[in-house]
């Protein structure tokens, strides 16, 4: 069988899972798939495809027959493991923030800067973005092309899932608990997430701005343009999976609705769902399984020159992590990148 031996660390995670889910769905060329994760976790069965893998300990794993390592453990364990991976030949595509600002790891959306991805070959490591900002800049990457974003105000609406499994956890035991008189008692997230809404992910940081709010506004402009100003405000909301983002966007040149509508229905990885009635738009429960981001709700900003606004809805597990992932390593494969395993 020919194809490329790939490494999943962090197999067992809701974004581990997801990326032999979507490795299979989209028939990557694999010859042999491993899954990798934490001592506590040697033997626990994984789908791939029509197969079952057995978890492997990754302290002990050998990377030298390894050609591509998807990473989705943290930023422990991408500082630690991602650099041995890729010294033993692996190139690596993490998922963590760890490596995202290093100036020697690109850092990609393959729909916004695919020709960026050249420069794997310092470290032999790529980063994903983080899961609000990958599926923003693949809305904005075909309207800069068109008009050049002056400014960015975005407010997004984050699924527990992002947080990861004991976050989703924590909605559903919380809703449960509600219905029968129990008071919800706050574990992964600072306040009651169920009926309700917190304005805080990540840690916050001197100018009173969130870790996460600052991801975007970085990884954007390392993306698509340092010129772009952006400022978000992120809020994660009391939805299992899919994130949805209300964007302004004020741009250089003028631009219509309608001109904007159909950039982005011809632009990659993007689903254009906006009929102006009742229900004409995606909501992050129609979004779950889907490879697309959806955009809706496209009009005109009358309060500034040349101003458009939009609302993004893409799953997180996907574009936001797994997807992303994969389609980096179908973009090495495709420019021929990378080397097949023997």
């Amino acid at each position: 069988m020919s194809g490329f031996n790939v490494a999943v660390v962090g197999a067992t995670g809701n974004v581990g899972q997801e990326m032999l889910a979507i490795l299979a769905e989209r028939l990557f060329p694999t010859k042999e798939v491993y899954a990798l994760a934490s001592r506590q976790s040697i033997g626990r069965e994984l789908s791939f495809g029509d197969r079952t893998l057995k978890c492997r300990d990754l302290e002990t794993f050998d990377f030298s027959n390894v050609d591509i390592a998807l990473f989705s453990a943290g930023g422990a364990v991408a500082k630690e493991w991602a650099p041995k991976a890729a010294a033993a030949g692996a190139v690596v595509i993490d998922n963590s923030s760890y490596w995202r600002m290093d100036p020697d790891v690109p850092l990609i959306v393959p729909e916004a800067n695919a020709d960026a991805v050249r420069g794997f070959s310092k470290k032999n490591i790529i980063a994903n973005p983080n899961c609000s900002t990958a599926q923003l800049v693949v809305a904005l990457k075909p309207l800069h092309d068109a008009a050049t974003i002056k400014r960015v105000v975005v407010s997004t609406y984050q699924s527990t899932s992002g947080a990861g499994k004991e976050a989703m956890d924590e909605l559903f035991n919380q809703t449960k608990g509600i219905y029968v008189n129990d008071s919800p008692t706050p574990e992964k997230f600072t306040k009651q997430i169920a009926f309700n809404v917190i304005p805080h992910i990540d840690v916050f940081m001197e100018d009173g701005f969130t870790k996460e709010e600052w991801k975007m506004t970085a990884e954007t402009k390392k993306i698509l343009d340092p010129k772009i100003k952006l400022t978000a405000t992120c809020v994660r909301v009391p939805v299992f999976v899919g994130h949805a983002e209300a964007v302004n966007i004020e741009f250089e040149k003028p631009l219509s609705d309608d001109e904007a509508r159909e950039i982005l229905r011809e632009a990659p990885g993007l689903l254009v769902v906006d009929k102006r009635e009742d229900g004409g738009y995606v909501t992050p429960v129609e979004c779950v399984g889907d490879f697309a981001t959806f955009v809706s709700r496209i009009r005109i900003d009358p309060t500034v020159e040349n101003g458009l606004a939009l609302w993004v809805v893409s799953d997180n597990l996907r574009k936001g992590a797994a997807l992303n992932a994969v389609q980096i390593a179908e973009l090495l494969n495709n420019r021929g990148l990378l080397k097949r395993a023997a």
